[in-house]
């Protein structure tokens, strides 16, 4: 009976991964080429914020949880709900629903993100190489914009938002990797694995 319910109760659904780390990464990309001072901010960005990096995004994290992958479920529905948040934080002052936040406000936004951030960091360290890389640039990414909203100074930010260029393009990458590397059934592109690879 034992072995019976393990093969109905056996996964064998796709992996979200690369569904998760696209949708982060081509949003990240999008916003930080705002920060980095090529465009104003517009529904470009704000549409993509819900349903890609979004939606797409908590659609992923609770596929990971199918899959008993507690990292990848935490980390892509709450960076799913941080741009669904972020995109909250502009438009609803925008449609006079509530006040906008100070700078001082967002500055500690993006720290409670940046900490949270590092602590998936250190969860990193037993999955592979290039999610590390992507974690300790995110972290960097959300101390740089909390330091630009905290001083005023626009140089800082204009500066995370290329360092949030590199965190967003190592997104893709890795989810291109983790797609082709299944699709080959064999090493196609890096990501240099410590112990497995859960995303």
């Amino acid at each position: 009976m034992k072995e019976m319910n393990e093969v109905f109760l056996k996964d064998s659904s796709a992996n979200p991964g690369p569904l998760g780390l696209f949708g982060f990464g081509m949003t990240t990309i999008l916003l930080n080429l705002h920060n980095a001072g090529f465009f104003e901010i517009n529904a470009m960005i704000l549409a993509m914020g819900i349903f890609y990096g979004g939606t797409a995004q908590v659609i992923a994290g609770i596929l990971e949880s199918k899959k008993n992958n507690t990292f990848g479920m935490t980390a892509f529905i709450s960076y799913g709900f941080f741009w669904l948040t972020l995109v909250g934080l502009i438009v609803m002052p925008k449609l006079g629903w509530i006040a906008a936040a100070s700078e001082t406000a967002m500055a500690s936004y993006l720290i409670m993100w940046g900490i949270f951030t590092g602590i998936l960091f250190i969860g990193t360290l037993r999955i592979n190489k290039a999610l590390q890389f992507i974690f300790a640039t995110l972290t960097i990414l959300f101390f740089l914009l909390a330091a630009g909203d905290a001083t005023g100074n626009k140089a800082i930010t204009h500066f995370a938002g290329y360092e949030g260029l590199i965190c967003g393009f190592a997104a893709i990458y890795t989810g291109a990797a983790t797609l082709l590397n299944e699709v080959y059934g064999r090493n196609f592109w890096p990501v240099g694995t410590v112990t497995k690879i859960i995303m």
